[in-house]
């Protein structure tokens, strides 16, 4: 068990619990708050990362992108904790289980949630998966941006309350940006073993400077989303709570562009990973309040 925990990288489940809690927040906002479809949209946002994290880990297996060079997090299958076999499997059934939460949603929800839900489902079987694995052609940070980020931020909302709140694309490209942040700091850290292996990320192809300046840029959205959303109106002033979650990557921000040995990157993805979800939980809880 403690193995199968580790292979399903919970560190990472707050990318996908934040954009579900924003998207909670102004659902209740709008007044249309309904508790199970919310509760189904957050259990299918973990259960399609869990797939997505054991996916990539059997793929960079397979395709030879993760070896026993890794400075970052051992993996279950290069590790010979678990077989290849057992990863995909564990993948299959995580992704089945998201499908059927989503049959749920799709019947209260029409074609909207099949639209949505098919295309997270496809973006993340796709990702290192299939015969054109957009992550290793530098498209992976826009998925992660847009899917867990406005897609599933609105698409929560809509869930839940079958309209579409304004601003809800406005906080799911603060929530988004954060996201984002989390696989821009693993790539910069994996940047070398990566290149080594033919895995062409988007830090791979812009390097390590540019790298460092597109982590500050989505940690400035992130920020500005907080702080103008509620100034301008775009929304409710609770979302401004938000901020709160920003203010402590100013450590990891440090570490990106101080950092001498990849390794301590590890620490500062694990804390700009927590701000993720900690912003979209206070994005979601402050528009629900205030």
């Amino acid at each position: 068990m403690a193995v199968w925990i580790g292979a399903i990288r919970p560190r990472t489940l707050p990318a996908a619990v934040g954009p579900v809690a924003a998207g909670g927040g102004l659902a209740w906002d709008a007044g249309g708050f309904v508790l199970l479809p919310f509760v189904a949209a957050m259990l299918g946002a973990l259960l399609l990362q869990v797939g997505v994290n054991l996916a990539n880990d059997y793929s960079d297996f397979a395709r030879g992108a993760d070896t026993s060079d890794r400075i970052g997090p051992r993996r279950a299958v290069v590790s010979e904790l678990l077989s290849p076999g057992a990863v995909k499997a564990g993948a299959a059934v995580a992704f089945a289980l998201a499908v059927a939460v989503g049959v749920y949603l799709a019947l209260r929800g029409g074609w909207p949630i099949v639209a949505v839900g098919s295309g997270a489902i496809l973006a993340a079987v796709t990702y290192t998966g299939g015969p054109w694995p957009y992550g290793y052609r530098g498209f992976g940070d826009l998925s992660v941006f847009l899917f867990f980020g406005p897609v599933a931020v609105a698409g929560t909302a809509y869930a839940v309350t079958l309209t579409w709140p304004p601003g809800a694309i406005v906080a799911g490209a603060g929530v988004g940006a954060l996201n984002a942040a989390i696989l821009v700091i693993n790539n910069l850290r994996d940047l070398g073993t990566d290149a080594a292996a033919g895995k062409r990320t988007l830090a791979v192809i812009l390097g390590p400077a540019r790298t460092r300046v597109q982590y500050t840029a989505l940690l400035g959205l992130a920020g500005a989303v907080a702080l103008v959303g509620p100034l301008t109106g775009l929304l409710p002033a609770g979302a401004g709570l938000a901020l709160a979650a920003v203010a402590p990557c100013l450590n990891p921000l440090r570490t990106v562009w101080g950092f001498q040995d990849p390794r301590e990157l590890n620490p500062a993805l694990g804390k700009t990973a927590a701000a993720a979800g900690a912003y979209g939980l206070l994005l979601g809880a402050g528009t629900a309040i205030w």
